[in-house]
């Protein structure tokens, strides 16, 4: 399924595609980017588009290519619809585009086009306690943190808790 381009000032976001491996290896392929995530960093621009392809197949993904103007990917974000009404979203940025608002910008699109568009009722997000920065991310967008899930990943750094926050439509 592809996803449609979002825009507002500053940021576009596109449909990912698999030609996004290669800007997107930089947050996956980096240690301390991707060390909250389910695996280790990516070894190669390959792995990156394997991850990508699989990411797209899944059923109910709505998943887009953060950009400034739509052309280079400075990130992905994804709406992953799980049933009827519920989703949750996933984000992750390259280190060189951090801190410039893009995320948060992303995130409120994308959110938005899940209330109004799919009509959902419900987002999620499932973040590594440790991970201040998503944490913050996502309670300044507007999620609530609604309680800690002991012991619910195996990851490449242990068996770890997940921090569970959502935001409710109005």
């Amino acid at each position: 399924m592809s996803a449609p381009r979002l825009d507002a000032p500053g940021v576009v976001l596109r449909a990912l595609e698999l030609s996004d491996a290669e800007a997107l290896f930089a947050a996956h392929g980096d240690e301390r980017t991707h060390q909250y995530w389910s695996s280790p960093a990516h070894k190669s621009v390959e792995q990156t588009a394997t991850y990508i392809q699989d990411t797209l197949a899944l059923p109910g993904a709505h998943v887009w290519a953060i950009t400034e103007s739509g052309a280079d990917a400075l990130g992905r974000i994804g709406l992953f619809v799980e049933r009827e009404g519920v989703g949750e979203v996933g984000i992750i940025m390259r280190p060189d585009a951090a801190r410039r608002g893009l995320a948060s910008k992303a995130l409120n699109l994308v959110v938005a086009y899940g209330f109004e568009t799919l009509d959902l009722h419900r987002i999620a997000a499932d973040i590594d306690p440790d991970n201040a920065a998503s944490l913050n991310l996502f309670v300044r967008n507007g999620f609530e943190r609604e309680g800690l899930l002991r012991g619910n990943w195996k990851t490449h750094i242990g068996i770890r808790d997940t921090a569970l926050l959502a935001r409710l439509r109005d």
